[in-house]
């Protein structure tokens, strides 16, 4: 049985922005089965802008589940978006897991903000100042976290959600200095140890849409501005 996965990122809605996904999230019916969205969901992170993303995906004829991201942390008002996006029927994840059935085929997605500290070529050093010590530290953690989730995870299929990119592939055309606040390799570590059959992220607006991890997992950013289009629907199928 095929699961139609939609999702996107980066869709950055703002206080007077009323009704400007209402007619794409209708136009889910009939096209995927979830809608996954990859963080970056408000422009500045407040609450205020919260309830407006809450209303566009209240009603929505598919179960939405979502990760935050950096602009959604902006305000230091986390706690009330997430209690915002939740209150509309929004599962939001952090470091954490659900698992949805659909159409008979378990489908678990586990999710994180994520966080920069780079790739092989280039990476932040846990070493030196305080600051910089605990920008890795961060990293570190939360991709231990969406490991932990995943592997507590009971389902026929996994996904991976972020914002931040566990490949680099998917940041080609940014530019090549700030891949180190653009994703980390240590997101891509834990998915590939986890057999995960997708991984979808956010963040980077002139990225690429394609890549894959080490391991062969298909990795796909799908910031809205690099769609151009409300969300792309991926077919994922559980394994025989």
């Amino acid at each position: 049985m095929t699961i139609r996965v939609a999702a996107v990122g980066d869709i950055h809605i703002g206080e007077g922005m009323h009704g400007c996904y209402a007619d794409d999230v209708a136009a889910l019916e009939g096209t995927a089965d979830v809608l996954l969205l990859a963080g970056d969901l408000t422009r500045h992170g407040t609450v205020a802008e919260a309830k407006v993303v809450a209303g566009e995906f209240t009603g929505a004829p598919v179960p939405v589940v979502a990760v935050l991201g950096n602009h959604d942390l902006h305000s230091d008002e986390g706690d009330g978006v997430t209690a915002a996006l939740t209150d509309a029927g929004i599962t939001v994840l952090e470091c954490s897991s659900t698992v949805l059935v659909l159409d008979g085929v378990r489908l678990g997605v586990a999710g994180t903000v994520g966080f920069g500290g780079g790739f092989p070529s280039g990476m932040v050093a846990d070493f030196g100042e305080p600051e910089m010590k605990a920008f890795a530290a961060r990293g570190r953690a939360l991709a231990a976290g969406l490991g932990e989730a995943l592997r507590t995870l009971d389902c026929d299929v996994t996904v991976a959600l972020t914002h931040y990119a566990p490949v680099p592939e998917t940041l080609e055309g940014e530019p090549r200095e700030i891949y180190p606040f653009l994703g980390s390799h240590l997101l891509a570590d834990v998915i590939d140890s986890c057999g995960v059959a997708l991984a979808l992220h956010g963040h980077a607006h002139a990225g690429f849409p394609d890549g894959r991890t080490r391991g062969g997992v298909p990795v796909h950013n799908v910031a809205r501005p690099l769609l151009h289009r409300p969300y792309r629907v991926f077919p994922v199928e559980p394994p025989d």
